[in-house]
């Protein structure tokens, strides 16, 4: 039986630079969308919280940001599943017998270490961007400035501390949408690939299926993405739990709903041009290293 063409493995420089090139792009794209969403779910409202002005107000952090924390979550993310990968197929062949179910399990925990590893970048951006969107400074700069100036009265380790503000609650939100997008996105590629007979799908067809997978993910984890807004935008450090106790006494189940809507459409959208644009950009690397179309 005639078996459908594996797409090649992607290197580590592919993986970074595919990586970084789809971070960046989508974060440029989108950056509006997701200063509507910040400021629907800060204390006040939107309008409360400047509407629609200066939606590009904290696009500075997320450019450092997006490309490093989108780089190093490829980079994990393709080696982890490339090493489950091999594990597996070296397991059929001594062991026999088809063993596809593992593929979903292998997605999820590369998915979740790759996010893991882009945190580390990700949240100190995060949490500048999300300050500045919700109007608290006037710039980046201004912002990561306020806090770093906080070393004179909390030390260093307290300024560590307000810029991993919400780390676990970011964590615990991108671990669960990543663990449902990806697995997700990778057997809709997978079934394209087989109905197509071809060894990797194009970048239009990954950015399709991106979104939609995107888009799944991104409503069922929105109550996680409300938790971590307030949790960055506090003045002090607050639990995970007494801050979920206090939005629900203040504002009831629905608040953990604020900002659905362009949530969805932002990561719907996202999903297409991010993962398009990694798809584009790593066939066209692979391409070049082997010197054939995939």
């Amino acid at each position: 039986m005639a078996t459908n063409p594996q797409p090649p493995r992607p290197t580590f420089t592919t993986s970074l630079l595919a990586g970084a090139f789809a971070g960046t792009a989508v974060d440029l794209a989108l950056f509006p969308i997701d200063t509507i969403k910040t400021r629907s779910q800060a204390p006040g409202g939107f309008l409360g919280n400047g509407g629609l002005k200066g939606c590009y107000r904290g696009v500075g952090a997320n450019i450092i940001g997006s490309a490093p924390g989108a780089a190093l979550f490829f980079v994990t993310y393709d080696y982890t599943k490339g090493f489950l990968s091999a594990r597996r197929h070296a397991k059929e062949i001594t062991e026999g017998g088809p063993s596809d179910w593992e593929a979903p399990i292998e997605h999820m925990v590369a998915a979740s270490l790759g996010e893991v590893a882009a945190c580390a970048v990700r949240v100190p951006t995060e949490v500048v961007k999300t300050r500045t969107q919700a109007g608290q400074h006037p710039t980046s700069l201004s912002a990561l400035q306020a806090i770093l100036a906080q070393h004179k009265t909390i030390g260093v380790s307290g300024v560590w501390g307000q810029m991993y503000r919400g780390w676990s609650v970011t964590i615990m939100r991108e671990v669960p949408f990543t663990v449902i997008q990806f697995p997700l996105w990778e057997a809709m590629k997978e079934y394209r690939r087989r109905k197509s007979g071809r060894e990797e799908i194009n970048a239009l067809e990954s950015g399709v299926l991106g979104s939609v997978a995107g888009a799944v993910a991104a409503g069922f984890t929105t109550p996680l993405d409300v938790l971590k807004t307030r949790m960055m935008l506090a003045q002090e450090k607050t639990p995970f739990f007494t801050m979920l106790n206090q939005i629900l006494k203040d504002h009831g189940y629905k608040a953990f709903f604020a900002g659905i809507g362009p949530r969805i459409m932002w990561i719907s959208i996202g999903g297409a041009i991010f993962l398009g644009s990694y798809q584009w950009a790593a066939n066209t690397l692979t391409e070049k290293r082997h010197g054939r179309p995939l």
